[in-house]
């Protein structure tokens, strides 16, 4: 059956990828798994509608049959279950890849998303400059941590993985920044996710639906 998922109508990170439906499209371009997009506005996002599908009013969804999920990591481990192409294939290195994911969510994005969240709204507050030098150290002792982790590996634990899919994303959020510059493996890292023919797919549908939005 094939899915659908949900996905900003005007994205607010104006065609970047950035926005959480772009991990998804990601997924399902690389395990070959054709799926519908349904676009939704901001407005329809707080609707009940899809408040029934994602009760916090946020995308992506994932509809399949009667199984509806929402969260992006989830829907990404759903699929990675369902087909082959994002896990390994022994149970040690699938509970690996999970592991990854769980590093990139809950320990490399969270302090980004604060630095890139005070850039947005606190740049004119007296005590912004400060505040900046302090998240500034957390996503660098982040990405220290990980550009040692990683050395001249291609990918976090051998094969490309579903973590791998998620820690490039997290960090493609710091293009533009020049944060990465000083962790050169991580700027490669970064490229060869990017440079993988489902990306180049996932990010080029995204992109269509906000050049059709202008």
């Amino acid at each position: 059956m094939k899915p659908t998922i949900t996905a900003f109508e005007s994205s607010p990170d104006e065609g970047e990828g950035q926005a959480r439906d772009m991990r998804v499209r990601w997924a399902l371009e690389e395990v070959g798994q054709p799926y519908d997009v349904r676009l939704v506005s901001f407005e329809a996002m707080k609707a009940p509608a899809h408040r029934a599908l994602q009760p916090f009013g946020q995308i992506p969804t994932y509809e399949e049959g009667d199984l509806v999920l929402f969260e992006s990591a989830a829907i990404i481990f759903h699929i990675a279950e369902r087909h082959a192409g994002l896990f390994p294939a022994d149970d040690d290195g699938r509970t690996r890849a999970v592991m990854w994911m769980f590093a990139a969510l809950n320990t490399v994005e969270p302090p980004i998303v604060e630095r890139e969240a005070a850039m947005i709204l606190e740049t004119k507050k007296p005590w912004y400059a400060e505040r900046q030098v302090m998240l500034d150290e957390r996503v660098n002792t982040r990405l220290a941590d990980l550009s040692r982790r990683l050395g001249d590996a291609a990918w976090l634990d051998g094969e490309f993985s579903a973590g791998d899919l998620l820690m490039v994303t997290v960090l493609r959020r710091l293009d533009g920044h020049g944060v990465l510059d000083a962790y050169p493996n991580l700027m490669a890292y970064v490229a060869r996710g990017e440079a993988r023919p489902a990306f180049e797919r996932a990010f080029a549908d995204q992109l269509a639906v906000f050049t059709a939005s202008r």
